[in-house]
């Protein structure tokens, strides 16, 4: 009978958990390196670590902590992989922040190069392209893994080569832990056929093919605006109603100060399509001269993310976007003050055209619109409302008399 192994993480699904944060040394600083607990080679550890907690709620038998790859274990969770996989792990004791049982850093102390491409569902590889010369060659995402348990030999416990963030247990590990009823444990096999079909396979593939080179053109767009920030990470939003389905957002640095917040989707090819396309044809782009701290939970972005949405949502909307200026209102819920009516709302012009931004840029498969997004205060926007295109016109021009054209601020007199 064929192995059967299975890829072992964090149940992110209980409810009332806690989050454990990055192992920190005694005087609580964090250590230099936490990717080394997953690399899949012993390691060396001079001194006692703790383990502070981020989120307080009920402690788990098994927690990966910090940035998700350092294995924290219940002594229970540690006696059963030092019977069962002795020449496999190392565990180091750990002292787990106002908790009085013994927990231990997990080291999985191999690494196998058993990760069976063809009948994974999706695999990604590094490209020298990509400009990460020290992960090239290696997976840069693995999507329905399946391994080949014949170059596995008699390991139990290991990371997988390329993508080691994978933590692989044996099937009898597996039963052990849930026979010890182990808390937190969430366990996936990595065995056995693949979950596609040869159809669905080479749809997968032409998708990916569509994917790089959409994104490809796009980035290479954005940085002909500004420099684009590689470390501002904003989460993919995966679903809703764009065109393939994930909703992305990028950060770029321009002169004087000014932070471009664009979309990076609504140009995607329709992913129920599988053909080339620039999906609704636009992108928004949304720009600021206040310092927005963190990024990811800015207003502006948060502003971009609401605009976004009603876009891809309404397609009237999308299509008098495209054909010029358009007003609108979104939802105020955690936006700065000035900016809200008395119905907590926030408006927002389209379309405005400024001088130091084009007005759009051209994919493989067509032209994409660049249209703006800029907020308006409650006193522009009223007086848009009751003026009508005139109105729109006049702020047009009070905008660029004021040398602020399509800027976004919170913290400014209305120009009405």
């Amino acid at each position: 009978m064929a192995k059967r192994f299975f890829d072992l993480s964090d149940d992110m699904e209980l409810q009332g958990r806690w989050l454990l944060g990055d192992p920190t040394d005694s005087q609580g600083q964090e250590v230099d390196d936490p990717w080394q607990f997953a690399d899949g080679c012993p390691v060396q550890v001079e001194a006692r670590l703790k383990i502070p907690i981020d989120h307080p709620g009920s402690p788990l038998d098994f927690s990966l902590a910090g940035v998700g790859v350092t294995p924290i274990v219940h002594k229970g969770v540690a006696h059963i992989f030092e019977e069962l996989a002795p020449d496999d792990v190392q565990l180091f004791p750990v002292d787990v922040a106002g908790q009085s049982e013994p927990y231990f850093i997990l080291v999985a102390t191999r690494l196998i190069r058993c990760i069976d491409d063809n009948a994974s569902t999706e695999v990604r590889y590094w490209k020298p392209e990509d400009g990460r010369p020290e992960k090239v060659g290696k997976y840069r995402a693995v999507s329905g893994m399946r391994i080949d348990p014949k170059k596995v030999g008699d390991a139990k416990v290991f990371r997988t080569w390329g993508w080691s963030i994978a933590l692989i247990v044996s099937e009898d590990i597996k039963e052990a832990l849930e026979r010890a009823g182990v808390t937190g444990c969430h366990f996936k096999e990595v065995t056995g056929p693949s979950v596609i079909s040869p159809e669905e396979r080479e749809r997968n593939q032409r998708l990916l093919a569509l994917r790089d080179e959409t994104d490809a053109a796009r980035e290479a767009f954005w940085r002909t605006l500004g420099k684009l920030d590689e470390e501002a990470i904003i989460p993919i939003v995966v679903g809703g109603g764009w065109p393939a389905r994930r909703q992305v957002w990028r950060v770029i640095h321009r002169p004087e100060g000014r932070t471009l917040l664009v979309t990076d989707g609504l140009s995607d090819f329709f992913v129920d399509h599988v053909e080339p396309s620039v999906g609704f044809g636009l992108e928004l782009a949304l720009e600021t001269n206040e310092p927005l701290g963190d990024v990811e939970k800015s207003w502006p972005l948060l502003l971009l993310e609401r605009v976004g949405n009603e876009l891809a949502g309404n397609e009237r909307v999308r299509e008098k976007v495209k054909a010029g200026f358009l007003s609108m209102e979104v939802a105020g819920q955690g936006m700065p003050e000035p900016l809200l009516t008395k119905e907590g709302r926030v408006g927002v012009l389209l379309g405005m055209e400024p001088s130091t931004l084009p007005r759009s840029f051209t994919m493989p498969t067509g032209e994409v619109r660049l249209v703006t997004v800029t907020v308006l205060m409650p006193a522009e926007l009223a007086y848009l409302l009751e003026h009508g295109k005139r109105g729109r016109d006049e702020l047009v021009r009070r905008f660029s008399q004021e040398g602020q054209e399509h800027l976004s601020r919170a913290w400014r007199q209305a120009v009405v």
